[in-house]
């Protein structure tokens, strides 16, 4: 659709595409991902690229804010946040093997994992305890 409108410049279009095909090959090596590759390093120059392209084609061009929002959203922010995601999640903590200390005739893991667990790490509980800590609590009142 983009590249029928004809508003969205050529070297835009180009950029993204570019950034698409380092982002595939960053994709083949996936969980593990060297910081000091040349997909990587080539991925962010191209992040950063495709960022500067599309902020000085939305300066000189007038869109409206939502438009250019969800073109940012779209063709610049959805892969590199799905990557970071991802990589965030630390899938090491499932439960997938049956650990020494669990006794033999437990053989629900996963509840047993859980039990065992005293402290959750995560973005959810790093953001209930940012909430917890920062924000002022509020004391409800009952009628």
């Amino acid at each position: 659709m983009i590249l029928f409108e004809g508003t969205i410049p050529w070297n835009l279009i180009l950029a993204g595409l570019a950034s698409n095909v380092t982002y595939y090959f960053l994709l083949q090596t996936f969980p593990h991902i060297q910081l000091t590759s040349l997909t990587f390093i080539s991925a962010c120059v191209l992040l950063i690229l495709n960022h500067y392209l599309a902020f000085s084609h939305f300066a000189n061009v007038w869109y409206p804010f939502s438009e250019v929002l969800a073109f940012f959203t779209i063709f610049l922010w959805i892969i590199p946040f799905t990557f970071f995601i991802s990589l965030s999640a630390n899938e090491n903590v499932l439960p997938t093997t049956t650990d020494p200390g669990i006794p033999e005739n437990d053989n629900d893991i996963v509840s047993n994992y859980f039990k065992r667990k005293s402290r959750k790490y995560g973005l959810l509980a790093f953001m209930k305890f940012a909430e917890e800590s920062l924000l002022p609590q509020r004391i409800k009142k009952g009628f």
